[in-house]
């Protein structure tokens, strides 16, 4: 299909909040109303207990940069505390602690013991030379240990949107610079490279752990019923907006291993379409070559970034920011399930309105928390100082051959070579993390429907997913003796 563009009018803004902070605390409230609990303790889980800023210059040329960064810990009911960076132009303390409060509430789901905390630098890393970024990152690194907001027992950051691997490694080096007697440093971050102690599966895991979470949801026969489709996701029409890191691993993934069409994907330049199906690979190798999924020649490019929305689909998968789904295109959008990779796509207005459409919500609370489920296991391997598989993997294999060789006597008939060597293969690091991240996604799935399901006043997944959080974080602070 040839390429082709088309201007888009604006769209008036109806009267909303947009504000993240706010929207993250009006869903907590509408959770904790269903809750006997303590109003003093339901305050004390919901605010943010800690937040630091910072304002430092970096040279850049000839000129100075002047930064601008926050780091906020929302909870301490767990130790440490977990979140990521952002490098983003509109990154504000309300974002920063509305994200601080998401990973609270995440790691409670999926049963990871940690606080949450989130941190962001107001820059656009587009613009900016990987010396000079180099420079931003260890300076920010130097400034949270200064004020210990960063140690592997006390605040662990990871990749955020416009960070990465790369900047990971700074982090830790930078760290490991300023406690130069610390055993366990490079566990003051997670999400680095392999080589620095990362941990095989962590950089797809968010997108991964939207894929079990949606394998999880089309297994269901009482969720498939609210959704009005098939079982399995064969064939599904796939929609996903932001074509990062979560998203093209989901979108690949999807489509790889799960058999889905992936119908349309943006960026933050513009939409791709095509009702027959993209290669998502495809779409990744011409992004490398040409800076943007523009003008791709397997679809139709549509100026308008949130375009992809809109499409007829299926799934609909956003992967981007914050305050995508509003009152303003919530109508609009003709999927029959809405799956959030990001945090915080749909606002409470959005919200109300696709539950009138009877479109299937999946909570960004659950089903964004693959990155930190794996983000734990490359923790406590850096903790461990073992990687995962070494001690068993040989064993493993040994009883397998055994068993094999068994079979093959019993039967008469030995396996073929490509089959043989599947069935022999050990269990190693990577197998181990996708065994951890797809059982913890489904428990949490479950966990989160029963509640739904058997809770008169809980009303939508989103409800269900805050009451099974903030009942953690609460039992916590009780056997603190923190309430009675």
């Amino acid at each position: 299909m040839a390429s082709n563009t088309r201007a888009v009018k604006a769209r008036p803004q109806l009267q909303e909040d947009l504000n993240f902070n706010n929207i993250v605390s009006r869903q907590f409230d509408k959770a904790a109303a269903t809750l006997d609990l303590p109003e003093t303790l339901l305050t004390q889980i919901k605010v943010c207990n800690n937040i630091f800023y910072v304002q430092f210059p970096v040279r850049t040329g000839n000129r100075l940069l002047l930064c601008r960064g926050w780091r906020a810990e929302h909870s301490h009911h767990k130790r440490p505390l977990k979140g990521g960076i952002r490098y983003d132009e509109n990154v504000t303390d309300d974002e920063v602690m509305a994200l601080a409060a998401l990973m609270t509430y995440k790691c409670a789901i999926v049963n990871v013991p940690f606080g949450g905390s989130k941190g962001g630098i107001r820059i656009n890393p587009r613009e900016h030379s990987e010396e000079v970024l180099e420079r931003i990152t260890r300076r920010f690194t130097a400034e949270l240990a200064a004020k210990n907001f960063i140690g592997p027992g006390i605040n662990v950051p990871a990749p955020d949107m416009g960070t990465g691997e790369r900047e990971m490694a700074w982090i830790a080096d930078t760290y490991s610079a300023l406690a130069p007697t610390g055993i366990d440093n490079l566990a003051c971050v997670t999400g680095k490279p392999l080589s620095q102690g990362g941990i095989r599966g962590r950089k797809e895991a968010t997108g991964r752990g939207a894929q079990y979470g949606l394998r999880e949801a089309f297994s269901d026969p009482k969720s498939l019923k609210e959704m009005g489709l098939s079982a399995g996701l064969e064939g599904k029409r796939v929609a996903v907006q932001g074509f990062g890191n979560v998203g093209y691993h989901a979108a690949t993934l999807l489509h790889d291993e799960d058999g889905c069409v992936i119908v349309g994907l943006s960026e933050w330049d513009g939409s791709i379409v095509n009702p027959k199906g993209i290669n998502p690979h495809e779409v990744h190798a011409w992004r490398k070559e040409k800076g943007t999924i523009r003008g791709f020649p397997g679809a139709k490019t549509i100026d308008d970034p949130k375009a992809v929305l809109e499409m007829e689909c299926d799934i609909l998968i956003p992967a981007a920011l914050e305050n995508q789904i509003t009152i303003s295109n919530a109508d609009r959008l003709k999927c029959r399930v809405v799956a959030e990779a990001a945090n915080g796509p749909t606002t409470p207005g959005g919200e109300e309105i696709l539950l009138k459409k009877d479109i299937f919500i999946i909570p960004d609370i659950f089903l964004n928390a693959g990155g930190v489920v794996v983000s734990y296991f490359e923790w406590t391997k850096n903790l461990t100082h073992m990687r995962f598989g070494r001690l068993e993997k040989r064993i493993n294999e040994i009883d397998k051959n055994l068993l094999i060789t068994g079979i093959e006597k019993t039967i008469g008939q030995p396996f073929d070579d490509t089959s043989r060597r599947k069935l022999m293969h050990g269990v190693d690091e990577a197998v181990l993390v996708r065994s951890g991240l797809e059982e913890s996604m489904i428990a949490a799935y479950r966990e989160i429907r029963e509640i739904y399901l058997k809770r008169k006043k809980v009303t939508d997944m989103r409800t269900a997913a805050f009451v099974c959080a903030i009942e953690k974080v609460a039992e916590s602070y009780k056997s603190l003796g923190i309430w009675p």
